[in-house]
C-alpha cells in the first residue's frame, strides 16, 4: 500500500511539473505562432548602447512572421519565425555571418514565455565557431515583449543580450 502510495505521489507531482510548462508541440505551437503574429508592427528599446528598434511583419499568406532588428551602429539583422510541420522553427539571419536555427522547446500561455534551442545552422566555419544558440521571448502584454538572445563560442555560453521593447506603432 505504500508503495502505491509512493507511486500515486509522484505521478502527481511530475504531472502537475509537465503541466506548468506546455511543450511546444500541437496546440502548443499554434497558440505561440499566434502570439509571434500577434507582434505585428514596429517596437522600440532603450539599452545602454543605445535605441534598439524591432518590426514584425506577417509575410508568406500567414505563414511566417519576419523581425528586423536595427540598433544604433549594428548592421540589420533578420529573423524569420516559421512553422515546419508540428514545429516552431526560427532561422537567424545574424550579423557573425551564420545562420542559426532554432526549434521552440516550450511555451508558457500564462507567463508568456517561448523558449528557443539550438538545432543546427548554415555557414558556421565549424562547431565551435560564435553563433546564437538559444532564445527566450517573453510576452509581457499587448504593448510590451522581452528578449534574451544567447551566444555560444567554443562550445559555451559567452554572453546574453537581454531587452524589453514597448509597441511603437
Amino acid at each position: 500500500m505504500r508503495i502505491i502510495l509512493i507511486a500515486t505521489t509522484v505521478l502527481a507531482l511530475t504531472s502537475a511539473a509537465l503541466a506548468a510548462e506546455t511543450p511546444a508541440t500541437s496546440n502548443g505551437v499554434s497558440a505561440a505562432f499566434d502570439r509571434l503574429k500577434s507582434l505585428s508592427g514596429q517596437w522600440e528599446s532603450q539599452g545602454p548602447n543605445g535605441k534598439a528598434r524591432l518590426s514584425y511583419e506577417v509575410v508568406s499568406g500567414g505563414n511566417a512572421v519576419l523581425e528586423r532588428e536595427n540598433a544604433e551602429g549594428m548592421p540589420e539583422m533578420i529573423t524569420v519565425y516559421y512553422l515546419d510541420g508540428d514545429r516552431l522553427l526560427l532561422t537567424h539571419y545574424c550579423m557573425a555571418g551564420n545562420e542559426p536555427r532554432m526549434q521552440a522547446r516550450s511555451f508558457d500561455a500564462q507567463t508568456g514565455e517561448l523558449k528557443f534551442d539550438f538545432l543546427d545552422a548554415a555557414n558556421m566555419a565549424n562547431a565551435n565557431a560564435g553563433h546564437m544558440h538559444d532564445v527566450k521571448l517573453r510576452f509581457i502584454d499587448n504593448e510590451h515583449v522581452g528578449a534574451t538572445w544567447e551566444f555560444y563560442e567554443n562550445g559555451k555560453a559567452k554572453f546574453a543580450e537581454t531587452a524589453e521593447y514597448k509597441r511603437i506603432h
